[in-house]
């Protein structure tokens, strides 16, 4: 459920993030966090998030995807401010 003092950012991962477990990896810490958004490839090689809840949760998922999981290589993570999800989940979506 949204609240008011949810925050939201669209994060865009670059780097070797495809085929190494990253968008999975990214659910699960979502999912951790209670975060509500979505995870999802990319055609150029990238992942895509939106993610959504209070401000420290959001802090700590945008310090994960600067790692990533053990395989992934990120080499920098983009975003900016959005509009919270109406679904309160975290979801993985089809690619872009």
């Amino acid at each position: 459920m949204k609240t008011a003092s949810d925050t939201a950012r669209l994060l865009r991962i670059h780097g070797i993030v495809q085929g190494v477990g990253y968008r999975n990896a990214l659910h699960a810490q979502a999912v951790r966090l209670s975060l509500s958004g979505w995870v999802r490839n990319r055609s150029d090689g990238t992942v895509e998030a939106l993610v959504a809840g209070p401000e420290p949760a959001i802090e700590a998922i945008i310090e994960w995807a600067r790692r990533g999981p053990p395989a992934a290589r990120v080499s920098r993570v983009e975003w900016e401010t959005a509009e919270p999800p109406e679904s309160p989940i975290f979801r993985r979506a089809d690619t872009a």
